[in-house]
């Protein structure tokens, strides 16, 4: 198949795959003209999907859960077949929630990511931080002139105090703590791409999650905790990106970036 001269990659965190189903995924994504779409928190194994689901027609599908049913779990879908597809950041108990998938294609490679929640008593705050190390390393190791790194996900953190609505009352909370931050600073000091902000600058007031609780997400009284990153490498050639906040069916909505292909 011919390669378009874009790319449009579309990251979600469905909270269930099954139950985005029941709330319209499948038409969404026959409507979507994404090329790549990541999602997350897929929370079931391929057998317990519907054909239509597991293997939507026109995609090709990879599906990673972990070792526990029911919870965390990855997937990628994407119009042209990877040329690879590798599971986890190779350190095995880092791995066991189905936590990170990566595409390989001819002029990209594609890193889809879950990270950790810290917990509300913070009991996985170290967990998390050995998976953000481990994660580094992992995409650092992945990257190439002739094949750049793209990661998408939900980081489960909120960057900056830009990043959610209330940061003077969640400084203590998991998501917006100062170590969790200060590995997304040197993320972006080691020449990662918050491609929303490349695109929009400082715009206020645009998140990607809502606790479902107190009718936030009608009030957008919420979080960016859904990103996609890229290497240095793909600076000039990401196009867009966006915060599709008008799409419903998950406490997250989905955010998306746009790259031309290599020159």
């Amino acid at each position: 198949m011919e390669r378009s001269p874009r790319r449009t990659l579309v990251s979600w965190n469905v909270n269930g795959i099954r139950a985005a189903a029941k709330k319209g995924f499948l038409d969404w994504l026959a409507a979507c003209d994404a090329d790549i779409v990541c999602l997350q928190e897929t929370r079931a194994l391929p057998e317990q999907l519907t054909e239509a689901l597991r293997a939507p027609e026109g995609w090709h599908a990879t599906w990673h859960l972990g070792h526990r049913k029911g919870y965390s779990g990855t997937a990628i879908l994407s119009r042209e077949k990877p040329l690879a597809i590798t599971y986890g950041v190779g350190v095995p108990d880092l791995d066991n929630e189905g936590r990170t998938l990566t595409a390989h294609f001819p002029d990209l490679t594609v890193v889809n990511c879950y990270f950790p929640n810290g917990g509300n008593d913070h009991r996985r705050v170290p967990f998390k931080m050995r998976f953000y190390e481990a994660f580094q390393a992992r995409v650092e190791g992945l990257r190439s002139a002739e094949r750049p790194v793209l990661f998408g996900g939900d980081v489960n953190t909120a960057h900056h105090p830009i990043d959610l609505a209330r940061p003077a009352q969640n400084k203590k909370t998991t998501g917006f703590l100062p170590e969790e931050r200060a590995w997304m600073d040197r993320m972006v000091e080691s020449g990662w791409i918050d491609t929303f902000r490349h695109v929009h600058g400082d715009v206020p007031e645009r998140y990607s999650w809502w606790t479902m609780r107190n009718d936030c997400r009608a009030r957008n009284v919420g979080w960016r905790i859904d990103y996609w990153f890229a290497a240095p490498e793909l600076a000039e050639r990401i196009e867009g990106a966006e915060i599709h906040d008008d799409v419903f069916g998950s406490d997250h909505c989905p955010v998306s970036v746009t790259v031309s292909a290599a020159g």
